[in-house]
């Protein structure tokens, strides 16, 4: 027998509408079980999906998912959103290539509203769908989910000022898992909660306006004071969120089912234009042990056992780069104390924590807020200070504005230190890091580097300490490195200068990046088919080291530059200083790999990169294609 047999009879949304709370609630802990047991095989986001399995389950009882829009910010919650949406049988394929994506994705299903990945979007893209449905004519509902993390960035700030400057009806429900910006949760705050969404106050408040709107402007003053008034002697005060012209509820326990779902239906059932906010607390991992003694842990997992919570991984020998970052930056900041760190709500993704616990004073984590996190450590560049500013490589696109105007324009010696370069696996396309490689060399006067393996990095890491009179970036991937032998402290790199890591005479393999290991597996490759094959590490993007391109030009039959970004990087600009320099003259050819053209889907990373052929056998095929030659001819040349 089955151990969900409500949820096994569950294909859409509309499933839901006829149970009873009593039903409701035995859904509600098959749904739970359903998630753990799914994560678990899979891996993923577990504690956000856990933290609001009771409100997916009240959203879709209580609206009419896809009629009515709920969009979920980042999407990191969503798991038990898609099991009641039709896609339960196909989760056991979730974050893997070809299967579901771990995000809410408008591909997918009707069901998902808007695409997620990147926080703070949900208000926004929430309003406009609010007021497409008012220009149509329309009454469906539009619910946005955000997280307390979510909201502290300034876009949510920006769309809920927008939103409350409008008379378009906009539900936003706040899921505060973490801080207190409100009173104690309990059967007090449901009480009032209810009375704030009754038809009492919602009729007193529609007749204070209907009578504002025929009372001279000197009476109509005092009583536009009314509803706030009511509020006050109802709630005691206001909040940021009343200020900004949100009818604000809460706050009230996100795992009392019975209570959510009665809030939210008396919040359908106000007819009154204007955006409203309910306030739930939750508890991240909430349901499952393991995940609520430690939900930092069980934020994003690896394969776990569902009983003891004991998650699988991978064992390696090989440090990860992210590690080697913080050891490298440890060193260089206790030789000197101008070096500070920051990030953006990404300490321990970045490894500025380890930075942190060394020097807590002189690390700063200012929330979701990477146009901030830029301008910030812009300004304490201007007053001497060394910041490296540690942010994802995809995170960092949204802090493309500051990075051009308040760093770079401004010659501060502001230092990127770019996590999750190139391609990222189960995360997919939302958190590649695909196009840094080009907006950051599109700028002048910047030095942009990327290490081939852990030692490179500490080398970067101390040659972006020691420039002082421009910004610098270096890029770095996500997982382990190659298990080199790391220094004790890293070196001082001549700026624009690669290095030869093999020679050769016939062809010559040009890597940008971590894939100067697999350049090295595609030489054996091509020696063995008869092509005597030179391997560089270019180090630099910005400036090229324009001498050793020359010598690789010049000297050899092939030229293959590559890289783990998109089209218009560190190939573009050796082509184009090959071209200025006359030294395309028909004999060399050159060819530039890069990634597809394409936002490449969620899968394994290896396949990713044999895909996009950037790995040894995509060097070899680039390599005799160029020469007009087939692996069979050349293995009989």
């Amino acid at each position: 027998m089955s151990d969900t047999p409500l949820l096994d009879n569950v294909i859409s949304p509309a499933d839901l509408k006829q149970m009873s709370m009593e039903e409701l609630q035995q859904l509600n802990e098959e749904l739970r079980s359903d998630v753990v047991r799914t994560v678990s095989r899979t891996g993923g986001h577990l504690g956000a999906s856990l933290g609001v399995n009771e409100l997916t389950v009240a959203l879709h009882y209580v609206f009419n998912s896809p009629d009515d829009k709920i969009i979920w910010d980042v999407g990191h919650q969503c798991y038990p959103h898609k099991i009641l949406t039709g896609r339960r049988e196909k989760m056991g394929t979730l974050r893997q290539g070809g299967g579901l994506s771990g995000f809410t994705k408008r591909t997918e299903s009707e069901h998902d509203a808007f695409g997620a990945g990147h926080s703070s979007t949900s208000i926004s893209a929430g309003l406009g769908m609010a007021v497409a449905r008012d220009l149509k004519g329309a009454d469906n509902h539009v619910i946005a989910v955000i997280g307390d993390g979510s909201i502290t960035a300034g876009m949510a700030y920006e769309a809920m000022n927008n939103a409350g400057a409008l008379d378009s009806r906009l539900i936003v429900i706040l899921n505060d898992n973490d801080m207190s910006i409100a009173p104690p949760v309990g059967a007090m705050s449901y009480y009032l909660s209810e009375l704030l969404t009754s038809t009492t106050l919602k009729s007193f408040r529609h007749s204070a306006k209907d009578i504002v709107n025929k009372l001279p402007s000197s009476i109509a003053q005092t009583v536009k004071g009314a509803e706030s008034a009511a509020r006050k002697m109802v709630t005691g005060g206001s909040n940021i969120f009343s200020d900004l012209g949100f009818y604000y509820v809460g706050p009230i326990d996100g795992h009392h089912l019975e209570h959510v779902v009665s809030v939210l239906e008396n919040i359908r059932d106000d007819k009154d234009p204007g955006p409203v906010l309910l306030h739930i607390k939750t508890q991240k991992g909430h349901g499952y042990e393991p995940a609520e003694k430690s939900a930092d842990k069980y934020h994003g997992v690896s394969k776990f056992d569902v009983v003891t919570g004991k998650q699988e991984k991978a064992k390696s020998n090989a440090p990860s780069y992210t590690g080697v970052f913080a050891k490298a930056l440890i060193k260089e900041a206790e030789v000197d104390d101008k070096i500070v760190g920051i990030t953006a709500a990404m300490p321990s993704g970045t490894g500025l924590d380890k930075f942190g616990e060394r020097f807590p004073d002189r690390t700063f984590d200012v929330g979701i807020a990477e146009q901030h996190a830029v301008t910030f450590a812009s300004g304490m560049a201007s007053e001497g200070y060394k910041p490296f500013c540690a942010i994802y490589s995809t995170f960092l696109q949204r802090g493309y504005d500051q990075l051009v105007h308040d760093a770079v324009l401004q010659h501060l010696p502001v230092r990127f230190a770019i996590d999750r370069a190139g391609l990222v696996g189960a995360d997919g396309p939302t958190h590649a890091g695909t196009f840094d490689i080009s907006f950051l060399t599109a700028l002048p006067d910047i030095v942009v580097m990327a290490p081939s393996d852990e030692a490179e990095l500490m080398h970067m890491v101390a040659t972006s300490a020691a420039i002082e009179d421009r910004a610098s970036a270096f890029r770095y991937p996500r997982g382990e490195g190659n298990g080199v032998e790391l220094p004790e402290k890293g070196e001082i790199l001549e700026i624009g200068k690669g290095r030869v890591v093999k020679e050769g005479g016939k062809v010559a393999l040009l890597s940008y990046g971590t894939r100067l290991n697999e350049a090295l597996l595609a030489a054996e490759k091509l020696e063995a088919l008869g092509l005597p094959t030179t391997v560089a590490d270019a180090r630099f993007a910005k400036p090229i080291d324009t001498e050793l391109t020359k010598q690789l030009a010049q000297n050899h039959e092939v030229l293959i530059t590559v890289e783990e970004g998109c089209v218009g990087g560190f190939g573009s600009h050796v082509m184009q200083y090959l071209m200025n320099e006359g030294l395309l003259d028909g004999t060399l050819k050159v060819r530039c790999l890069t990634m597809q053209d394409a936002f490449i889907d969620h899968g394994n990373v290896y396949e990713q990169y044999e895909a996009a052929g950037i790995n040894a056998s995509g060097m070899v095929n680039a390599v005799l294609k160029a020469l007009g030659r087939s692996v069979k001819d050349a293995q009989h040349a």
